[in-house]
Order: structure tokens, then C-alpha cells, then sequence
């Protein structure tokens, strides 16, 4: 993905950028305002017409002045270690269903991962993450409850800007207006301010070996999580040792049985089921009997994945050119944000 515009525009400082008027003033020449308009427009027609075609459905004559816009999604994935049940039932398999309703960005957060050694973007994680959704224009971004926080710091970040350096003026002197943004006007405002999406289930998938800790690709068991490549030997043996309790029959919510509520909530997930089906129906049993059922369940839940993935990983040409055409429809958006960027904040472009 395009670097992330507060962080290149981070970079632009240190490296002593040329301005065309003194920022303390808050004002920039009304000539200067005009010469980016007239650059602007050229550069929003080389964008619009391959854009338009990713985001917004065109008026079938021109009589009609509506334009139907999907809202935008913007969402990642670390690329270290293992894919596991977590992150498909709390993220991935989410993603399925809200790339059926909305324009879709999924991507691998490269900067984010720290390799062998502590990268700085261990330090600055939610200011990467807050780039880059406001990149990308995003209108919801998928988060479980535990980054609520940092959306909340991405929300302020493109409030602050607007208001500093958005409004009509800007728009008036050639501010940036292109279908890039979903094909909405958003009245001189320079970034969306995104909305938090929180699954109502899911958000939230917990250890194998801890119902108190969040299932994670750094734990350094193995046994604490379900990767989704795992065989069916190797899913219905963690299943049948992981964490249990003492208590008699199966039951949701409660405070004290948290590996209990866990593991139904999985099974939940995975048959598709509601929350009082399954505990209607398992509210009697022993755990023998309800952790084959479950890993029963996962098995043949995660067998039609690897099928798939097993196909896809063969052929590297098609990878190759599914990351080509995504990173080609996300360079246009990024573009057009750090142009605008760029413009209203008063920097030169090199």
C-alpha cells in the first residue's frame, strides 16, 4: 500500500519543505489558491474516469442527476505468523458478507510487523492504523472492542484537520472534489470521519487455553488457538485438551465459567446457529460430549477453506495479478487524498 500520509507527511517537515506562504499566518494568496485549482481539476481527470468505475455506478442518461455510492471499508491483517480461528471469526469472515454491501479495501499491514526486532511501528501503531483509514477515505472500518480506542484518536485526527485546513475556502479555490471520495461532496472536508463497524459476535474469539486472553498468533503455545490450515487430527486434539471447568451442562455469560462461554460462542459462529439454539441444545451436555461435537463442527467448517486455499497458493500468476489490480485501485484513492493533502495544508509537491 501507498505510505501513509501522515507519516510521509512527517517525513516532508524533517526534510525542510518549501512553502509558498508562512503557515503561521493561516493565509495562502489568493493566486496560489487558484494556480492548485486549475492543477487540481487537470488532475482529477486523469483519476475520475478510472476511479469512478471502482466505487460508483454511473446515470443511465442524463436526465438523471443521482449517483449511487457504496460506502467505503477499509481493514488489515499482520502478515506474521499463523492465520487462526480468531482471526477468521472475528475479522476475515466478516469480511465476506461487508464486501457484498460496501466498496471494499483489504489489506496486509506490511509496516505494522516488526520482523525479528522491535520496529518503530510498535510504538506508533495507532498512528499508522489512523493513516491508514483516512488514506483510503474510509466511511466504517471492521475493529473489535479493543480498538475502539484508536478509532476514536483516527475520528479527532481527521476532525482537527478538517477544521484547520478544510472548509469552503479551500473548496472555493479549487479544493479537491473528485469521485475518488465515493463520489460524494463532502463540503470542503478533507478526510472522512470514519465509523467504528463492531460485529455483534465474534469480535472476540478467546484462548484455547485461557477463556481470559484473547486468541493470538504470538502466544507461544500453539495449543492456546485453532490456525485454519491445521488438520482435522491436529483440530480435534487441541479441542480435546484445551481449557474446561468443573461445573455441570454448558452455558453462556457466565462471569465465572469464561472458557465455557468461549467455546460455545465458536461453535455459535461456525454451525451459524443463534445464541439460544445452541444453548437449548447443549445445555445438558458433558464436555466429552460437546467438545467432539465442536470439533466435529470445525472440521468440516474449515475443510472447504484449505481445499480452496490449497488451489490458490498453486498458482502464484494469479496471486500476482489479484495484488496487482487491488494495489492499482488503492494508489488511486491514496493519491487523490495526499493531492489533496498536499493542497490545502500548502506544500509543494516535488
Amino acid at each position: 500500500m501507498s505510505s501513509s500520509v501522515i507519516s510521509h507527511l512527517s517525513l516532508l517537515s524533517i526534510a525542510s519543505p518549501r512553502f509558498v506562504a508562512p503557515m503561521s499566518s493561516g493565509r495562502i494568496p489568493n493566486l496560489y489558491w487558484k494556480r492548485w485549482g486549475r492543477m487540481n481539476k487537470r488532475y482529477a481527470s486523469t483519476l475520475r474516469c478510472y476511479c469512478s468505475s471502482v466505487s460508483v455506478s454511473e446515470p443511465k442518461s442524463s436526465e438523471t442527476s443521482s449517483i449511487t455510492v457504496k460506502k467505503r471499508i477499509v481493514s488489515g491483517v499482520q502478515p506474521t505468523g499463523s492465520i487462526h480461528l480468531g482471526n477468521y471469526l472475528g475479522a476475515i469472515k466478516n469480511w465476506i458478507s461487508l464486501q457484498n454491501s460496501y466498496e471494499a479495501l483489504f489489506f496486509i499491514v506490511d509496516l505494522h510487523a516488526g520482523d525479528e526486532n522491535v520496529g518503530v511501528a510498535l510504538l506508533t501503531y495507532p498512528v499508522l492504523m489512523a493513516s491508514d483509514i483516512l488514506l483510503y477515505q474510509s466511511d466504517f472500518v471492521p475493529v473489535g472492542e479493543d480498538q475502539k480506542q484508536h478509532m476514536e484518536l483516527t475520528r479527532e485526527l481527521a476532525e482537527r484537520i478538517n477544521n484547520l485546513y478544510g472548509g469552503r475556502k479551500w473548496k472555493k479555490m479549487g479544493g479537491f472534489d473528485c469521485l475518488c471520495y465515493s463520489g460524494d461532496r463532502r463540503g470542503g472536508a478533507i478526510f472522512k470521519v470514519p465509523e467504528p463497524l463492531i460485529p455483534q459476535a465474534g469480535a472476540r474469539v478467546m484462548s484455547l487455553t485461557d477463556g481470559l486472553s484473547k486468541m493470538s498468533k504470538s502466544a507461544p503455545s500453539d495449543q492456546s488457538r485453532i490456525n485454519l490450515l491445521d488438520p482435522k487430527d491436529v483440530i480435534a486434539n487441541k479441542i480435546k485438551r484445551c481449557k474446561t471447568d468443573s461445573f455441570s451442562g454448558l452455558e453462556f455469560d457466565n462471569p465465572d465459567r469464561p472458557e465455557c462461554n468461549n467455546l460455545l460462542s465458536i461453535f455459535q459462529l461456525i454451525t451459524g446457529r443463534t445464541k439460544e439454539e445452541v444453548a437449548r441444545e447443549c445445555q445438558d451436555m458433558n464436555w466429552g460430549t460437546f467438545k467432539t461435537l465442536l470439533a466435529d463442527a470445525l472440521i468440516d467448517h474449515l475443510h472447504p477453506i484449505q481445499v480452496r486455499y490449497e488451489e490458490i497458493i498453486s498458482d502464484p500468476a494469479y496471486l500476482d495479478g489479484v495484488l496487482l489490480e487491488g494495489a492499482t485501485k488503492a494508489t488511486c484513492i491514496a493519491d487523490a487524498t495526499l493531492n489533496s493533502v498536499y493542497q490545502a495544508m500548502g506544500f509543494v509537491q516535488r
